[in-house]
This record gives C-alpha cells, sequence and structure tokens, in this order.
C-alpha cells in the first residue's frame, strides 16, 4: 500500500475517531434534553445522532478493506500495520464508552416511555372530571393551538 493510501485511511480513522465521540457527545445532550422535557433540544440532537450515524457507516466502508466486514472499526478487524496503533486503541475506547453510554441511553428512553404512557393514562381518564370541575381554566390553558380539552396540552 502506497504511503499516500496509509496516510488517507489514518486520516479517517482520525475523523471516524473524531465521530464517536461527537456522536457521544450527542447522546448525553439527548439525555439532558429528556431530564429537562426540551422536546426542541431532542429533535435536534436525534437528528445529529442520525447524520453522525450514517457517516460512521460510511467512513466504516471506506476503513476497512472490501474482504472484511463492514463493523471491522469497531474491534481487531483493522489492520494494524494500515492504521496508527494508537488511533485504533482511541477507537476501541471510544466504541467502548459509547456502548456504555447507549445502555444508559436506551435505558432512561424506556423510563421516560413508561412515564409519558402513565401520565397519558392518567389525563386522559380525569379529563371528564376536570372539564366538569375547571371549564374556564382548561380553556385558558388549552390556548387557541390545542384541539383536546385535557391538562397534557400543557406538556
Amino acid at each position: 500500500m502506497t504511503a499516500t493510501a496509509v496516510h488517507d485511511r489514518n486520516a479517517k480513522a482520525a475523523e471516524y475517531l473524531q465521530l464517536l465521540r461527537s456522536l457521544a457527545s450527542e447522546m448525553e445532550k439527548a439525555m439532558l434534553a429528556i431530564a429537562h422535557n426540551r422536546l426542541p433540544d431532542l429533535e435536534e440532537s436525534v437528528s445529529s445522532q442520525q447524520h453522525m450515524s450514517a457517516e460512521l457507516l460510511r467512513l466504516s466502508g471506506e476503513i476497512t478493506p472490501s474482504t472484511q466486514s463492514a463493523p471491522a472499526i469497531a474491534r481487531p478487524g483493522i489492520d494494524a500495520g494500515l492504521i496508527d496503533a494508537d488511533v485504533i486503541a482511541q477507537v476501541h475506547a471510544a466504541n467502548d464508552a459509547l456502548q456504555k453510554l447507549n445502555r444508559r441511553y436506551a435505558a432512561l428512553l424506556e423510563h421516560s416511555s413508561r412515564s409519558i404512557a402513565l401520565m397519558a393514562a392518567l389525563f386522559s381518564g380525569y379529563q371528564g372530571k376536570f372539564q366538569q370541575q375547571f371549564p374556564q381554566q382548561i380553556k385558558e390553558a388549552s390556548g387557541a393551538g390545542c384541539e383536546h380539552h385535557t391538562w397534557s396540552c400543557r406538556m
């Protein structure tokens, strides 16, 4: 392999490493957005995560020789002679950290989904009772853009 090709592969591996770290950062931002009920921040973070994941997949295909499978970048399938050993070690460490973070993110999403389902059930169960007792407050709280007159419109 030529020196230019090795240099190009090292540059792509470094870019891959940076994307892994950026993806971890985005996942942390998403978890904070969930914790603080900031839906626009969560949507933006999820969009960024999707873009970064697509980039990681593309780079993985470019770095990994065609004789190996695409996920080879994530584990020792990379030919150490073609990419700097320090970069490979950093990629593996970043990948391990990302997998741990991903498990925490998944657990948070699962917990949040259950909480939302419970709140939705609670609010829908009390919809009629609240409308009878507090019709004016519900009308004011729901605002012009809300079609249903429940407290969940404020969330």
